[in-house]
């Protein structure tokens, strides 16, 4: 019978990937494109990015919305490669790079369909504007859709990868990682959101809508692993042990990104407006 992972510290490693992603999308990629287009940034919470960008055109309006999607998308390629090198054992920091990787484009695809059926979001403000109105959010949500489903191939094929059972076992055995993945991120999305300053409407547009909605597939993904030609085994096992490193990481990830970031972050008293 195969040893099953530690489930502490499981939980600690999926609350460090999903607090790392949230400030991937809202720190690094809309904030950092606010500073290339030369706004002023003002305000960072777990679930929204606000800048001063009275003195933005238009177009660069648009590229700080989208930056968001485009940071995950590079973070998720970068990991995406490091986790083609060879080991020769997959431990918790296997664990945190298929993780960081998988939750990065699932939020990156879901915000494509999210924004083209809702007309709401980042990618909402990025074809707005845009004619005919119709068009432009159908190929969102085809777009989104498409990406969505090889996202999600793509991360339970690498999953199955390093999981040797067979069958039922094997997905009972990726649900370990991945359901409980899934769960640590809505309950620390939306455990931050409680200190949300922008209010409800932001914690369902942003909070449930991307951790709840956009990794959904961590919850239903790992089904595919009944194919078994889906991942066929061929790196080292998983198995997340017991390390106490990664659970203090998770218990300062956890109280940073809810109780600080959680209820804003000034950015303007930082002195970070472009010169």
């Amino acid at each position: 019978m195969a040893r099953r992972p530690d489930w502490l510290t499981v939980i600690a490693v999926a609350v460090v990937a999903h607090t790392i992603t949230s400030m991937v999308h809202e720190g690094l990629g809309h904030g950092g494109a606010c500073l290339l287009a030369g706004c002023r940034p003002q305000l960072l919470t777990t679930m929204q990015f606000q800048g001063d960008e009275r003195s933005v055109s238009t177009s660069g309006i648009k590229f700080i919305a989208a930056g968001g999607t485009l940071a995950n998308l590079m973070a998720a390629t970068f990991t995406g490669l490091l986790l083609r090198r060879p080991r020769e054992r997959a431990g918790a920091g296997e664990f945190f790079l298929w993780l960081f990787a998988t939750v990065n484009l699932l939020q990156a695809a879901g915000y494509f369909m999210y924004s083209g059926a809702t007309n709401i979001g980042d990618w909402a403000e990025v074809v707005r504007g845009l004619t005919p109105v119709w068009v432009w959010h159908a190929g969102l949500l085809v777009l989104g859709a498409v990406a969505y489903w090889l996202s999600t191939r793509w991360a339970m094929g690498q999953l199955g990868r390093r999981l040797r059972a067979s069958g039922s076992a094997r997905v009972a055995d990726a649900n370990r990682y991945s359901v409980t993945a899934y769960i640590v991120g809505g309950v620390v999305s939306l455990a931050a959101g409680l200190f949300e300053p922008g209010g409800a409407l932001i914690v369902l547009i942003s909070g449930v809508a991307a951790s709840l909605g956009g990794t959904s597939a961590l919850a239903w993904g790992p089904q595919l692993l009944h194919d078994p030609r889906v991942g066929e085994p061929e790196d080292p096992p998983l198995l997340v042990n017991r390390d106490w490193r990664w659970i203090a990481a998770g218990f300062v990830a956890a109280a940073t990104f809810v109780f600080v970031v959680g209820q804003g972050v000034r950015l303007d008293a930082l002195g970070l407006a472009p010169r």
